[in-house]
């Protein structure tokens, strides 16, 4: 009898881009308000409210303000001039490694090209970001406040895309949120939502990479 042909998996992937968030680092603003509430005298419920109800970290993330421009608002907003070295204690202290997926990213290295693509802003990346010691082996790196776009605009996408010099079908990108995993798949990418390490090995293996 026939057999019946295993179903094409489309173009081989050559490249892996990972979010940073939640996916190489687990990171708690929380912290953040712990660190700030005592020096402005404000409770760190109070704290978080106005920090929510404003505008600044979408601000700071999609590069319309910079970095000293988002330190004076947050003063403006909690009545208290901070100190930028206080600030910034409090502000860069949040990340936790996920030293599992660090681990898969030392082993995809020699095989595939990697990528790092994350909403983020200027002192987290220099603080935070580019001190943690996977991260040389990116090929590629694009920031939100950099390219002044936010995960899941299509420009973001384009813009990893295009410094790893390859097509979207070449490319899987992981994110820990659904709606910017969906907004790679919309540029052609393949997408993973990340939930862990373990079932982030299992889903690249279906696609054909091993690591």
């Amino acid at each position: 009898m026939p057999t019946t042909a295993p179903a094409p998996r489309g173009p081989a992937l050559e490249a892996v881009i990972f979010d940073f968030g939640n996916v190489l680092c687990t990171f708690d603003n929380r912290r953040i308000l712990a660190g700030l509430a005592p020096l402005c005298g404000l409770p760190s419920a109070e704290l978080g409210r106005r920090i929510a109800g404003s505008d600044l970290p979408r601000a700071y993330e999609s590069g319309e303000i910079g970095s000293a421009a988002f330190l004076a608002g947050l003063s403006a907003l909690c009545g208290h001039v901070f100190g930028e070295a206080a600030f910034l204690r409090a502000f860069t202290g949040i990340f936790t490694p996920i030293e599992p997926v660090w681990h898969l990213i030392r082993a995809l290295k020699p095989r595939y090209r990697l990528g790092l693509l994350s909403n983020t802003n200027p002192w987290h990346f220099e603080h935070s970001i580019r001190p943690t010691p996977v991260f040389p082996l990116f090929d590629a790196v694009t920031l939100s406040y950099e390219v002044r776009a936010m995960k899941p605009d299509p420009r973001i996408y384009a813009d990893a895309m295009a410094k790893l010099a390859l097509p979207p079908a070449a490319c899987v990108f992981i994110d820990d949120l659904e709606e910017n995993v969906e907004g790679a798949r919309a540029v052609g990418m393949r997408g993973i939502h990340y939930t862990g390490p373990e079932a982030l090995r299992v889903e690249l293996r279906a696609l054909g990479i091993e690591a």
